[in-house]
């Protein structure tokens, strides 16, 4: 399905996007797996080649214009462009409340879960344009979808990202550009919180986390990034995909 395409999965090293950046490979896709730990990202490539894969590992900090450029240029240099990127890093933050964010925690969040997609999208559209065609696939949230998912920093972080999601959507549909985004639920990842359980912030939350459900696991939110980077998504564009077990509606 993505023979000889050129994909970009970030995070790729652990968790969902490890799982798309094998599920990628696995159908034909040659992949850049981007992420800031090199052991995770080494790792995920092995894998990919021992199945018979192409793959090849770019490390940093994905919200850092220099590491972002490298990416970028190792996708375009080695694989002759960029056909589909799947921003999947992020990082959670500790369920905080407005009032107890701090300035640190504010930063980080945002800097990796909104900034870092944003550079990234549009460090890889001007390849796109030039093909006339591409496929993004931004990772959001439930707490994209609700106030009771997260703390104030991530929940404005996954917001953010179906603002980015729409916007591109929007605006480069006519170049054959499509931009997608899935909203995971509770999912087994390594992705942890450093959450405080007495704070404010989870007490507040914590009577609207009983619809959650089960817990999927990192293979089921990464099928459903490959069929929304796939052409069996056509004509999918400016979609944030619930994958939780139902949590969204109820």
């Amino acid at each position: 399905m993505f023979d000889n395409l050129s994909v970009i999965v970030t995070g790729g090293g652990a968790g969902i996007g490890r799982a798309a950046g094998l599920k990628f490979a696995g159908q034909g896709a040659r992949v850049v797996i981007a992420d800031i730990d090199a052991t995770g990202a080494e790792s995920a490539v092995r894998e990919i080649e021992a199945a018979g894969g192409v793959a090849v590992a770019v490390i940093g900090d994905l919200s850092d214009q220099q590491v972002v450029d490298r990416v970028v240029a190792t996708a375009v240099e080695q694989f002759g462009g960029i056909d589909v990127l799947a921003n999947v890093a992020g990082v959670m933050d500790a369920m905080t409340a407005t009032a107890d964010v701090t300035d640190a925690e504010w930063e980080r969040v945002i800097r990796i879960n909104l900034t870092a997609p944003f550079l990234l999208s549009r460090a890889v559209l001007p390849h796109m344009l030039a093909k006339g065609k591409g496929a993004i696939v931004n990772t959001a949230s439930q707490a994209a979808l609700r106030g009771s998912a997260a703390g104030t920093a991530y929940t404005v972080s996954k917001h953010g990202i179906v603002g980015l999601t729409k916007s591109l959507a929007v605006m480069y549909r006519a170049q054959g550009i499509r931009t997608n985004a899935v909203a995971p639920g509770a999912t087994r990842t390594a992705i942890t919180s450093g959450l405080t359980i007495e704070g404010h912030g989870p007490g507040a939350l914590r009577p609207y986390m009983a619809g959650m459900g089960r817990v999927s696991e990192a293979d089921e939110q990464a099928a459903a990034i490959v069929f929304l980077a796939s052409d069996a998504a056509s004509n999918i564009n400016g979609v944030v995909l619930p994958v939780d077990n139902g949590w969204a509606a109820v």
